[in-house]
């Protein structure tokens, strides 16, 4: 019999964990199942929203709206209901989340009119504010920091960018053989089975005694509101419209008037100290950089392929194939590039790779097997660097923080995630609109549009590199 000496017995209790039990396997498939639902939610719609339009009446001035009504609260109150997550419970958040997304796809699917798709929309963002932050804390709270962690962030970026691509995909063949109502109607069954396993699966955490930074709460959801608000006004009526500099005025002030609170708070909703961590500052803005700018190439390259090329929505969606085997290649090798390289370079990288592809869509031509072939290439490539960039940035600004903060930290990177797939499409759109009215020719305008996205990649990339640089000096 083999007896422990205190020294042995203390390098087995730190020796890391290297393989998941039974019970985190459970855990695990619950929970990426649940943040892939809501990554497919995102997207599901964009092929189909011309469908929509007229079978409920809305005008194309208006179409917009049943995308930015689910964008609005997924981005404004993401990162106080992380905080809550970490105060209350982060089952108790989730649960609630899978919940509303169940009711307000269900009403989305059975919509008779304008109004009530809005309402619908509105459920469904609050439903991925309130279950994204949870599900991921809940994730990184399961598993030790190391490489078990990283492994299940790489997961879940891969099943996250895949989700986006795979929506786009299944909103097309469900639209083109069915109806766009089933894009609904598909959430509602798989909302329900995490209702009921996840109470029996998943331990509730314990909620952290302190009180809640009200008037933090306040100003950082306002702000991320009218920040969002004001630039899908400016992306529908122009950078010029006094409406819309108005809210974003207004967003400067609630957000400048957050952070002077929070320096003061005793309790803050987002102590300073964590928001001005470099790992957490920048890894939040590589997130943002890669979500904002890849979104916006997946509406350019539907603009393109169904505007320039004719294809309809069935055939867009299959030509994002490759963007989703792609994603799903990197997100299982981004943790061992991590590993060997670090997360700074696989990062940086990411950013890199998914810039530089970007910019080789800047050669797509009108018509004929070479666009194509060039569209397919491109996009795989940047949908590589796209999910190690994503992993990346979930694996830096999560890391160094106590399960205790958890909820704030992937709070916000789900914030960076929701801002940055609601920012980016409107800037970029209204680039492309502007230059196709003023030459006449979509292409011209998509051109410009994919330039200025590679631009604003590759100067991230730069950017992040020497921030983490100086982290690490």
């Amino acid at each position: 019999m083999t007896t422990l000496t205190p020294t042995t017995a203390q390098d087995a209790a730190a020796a890391p964990q290297t393989s998941l039990t039974p019970r985190q396997r459970l855990v695990l498939v619950l929970l990426l199942g649940s943040q892939f639902m809501l990554a497919v939610d995102f997207s599901i719609l964009n092929v189909a929203l011309p469908e929509i339009g007229r079978g409920l009446g809305f005008s194309l001035a208006n179409l917009q709206w049943i995308s930015t009504a689910m964008m609005l609260p997924s981005a404004g109150f993401t990162l106080l209901f992380g905080r809550l997550a970490d105060l209350a419970g982060r089952r108790r958040m989730l649960l609630a989340g899978m919940a509303l997304l169940a009711a307000g796809s269900l009403a989305g699917g059975l919509a008779d009119g304008p109004a009530m798709m809005i309402a619908a929309r509105v459920a469904q963002g609050l439903a991925a504010a309130l279950a994204t932050p949870a599900a991921l804390s809940l994730l990184t709270t399961s598993l030790p920091e190391g490489p078990l962690r990283d492994k299940a962030l790489g997961l879940n970026g891969t099943l996250l960018s895949a989700g986006f691509t795979i929506g786009a995909i299944f909103g097309g063949v469900l639209t083109d053989l069915l109806s766009w109502r089933w894009a609904f109607f598909v959430n509602v069954p798989v909302a329900i089975a995490v209702l009921i396993a996840a109470p029996a699966v998943i331990p509730e955490s314990r909620g952290v005694r302190t009180k809640l930074d009200l008037p933090g709460a306040v100003t950082v959801t306002a702000g991320l509101l009218t920040l969002v608000y004001g630039v899908t006004t400016a992306g529908q009526n122009g950078w010029t419209d006094p409406a819309a500099l108005g809210w974003l005025a207004a967003a400067v002030v609630l957000l400048a008037a957050f952070w002077r609170i929070e320096l003061r708070a005793q309790a803050p909703l987002a102590p300073v100290r964590v928001l001005t961590r470099p790992t957490v500052t920048w890894g939040n803005f590589g997130g943002l950089i890669t979500f904002a700018m890849e979104s916006s190439v997946i509406f350019l390259l539907t603009l393109y392929m169904q505007q320039v090329l004719g294809y309809s929505p069935l055939r867009t969606g299959l030509a994002f194939c490759g963007i989703g085997i792609a994603a799903f290649a990197g997100g299982l090798l981004a943790p061992r590039l991590i590993g060997r390289f670090g997360t700074r370079r696989v990062l940086a990288c990411g950013l890199l790779l998914q810039g530089a592809a970007t910019l080789g869509l800047f050669w797509l031509g009108s018509g004929g097997s070479s666009a194509l072939v060039l569209l397919l290439a491109a996009s795989s490539a940047g949908g590589f660097g796209h999910i190690s960039a994503i992993v990346g940035y979930m694996i830096t600004a999560t890391s160094g923080l106590p399960d205790g903060e958890q909820g704030l930290a992937t709070g916000l990177t789900s914030m960076t995630q929701q801002v940055g797939i609601t920012l980016g499409i409107p800037i970029l759109s209204a680039v492309a609109t502007t230059r196709a009215t003023a030459t006449g020719s979509v292409l011209t305008g998509v051109h410009t549009a994919l330039l200025a996205d590679a631009v604003v990649v590759l100067a991230g990339a730069a950017l992040v590199t020497v921030g983490l640089r100086r982290r690490a000096n």
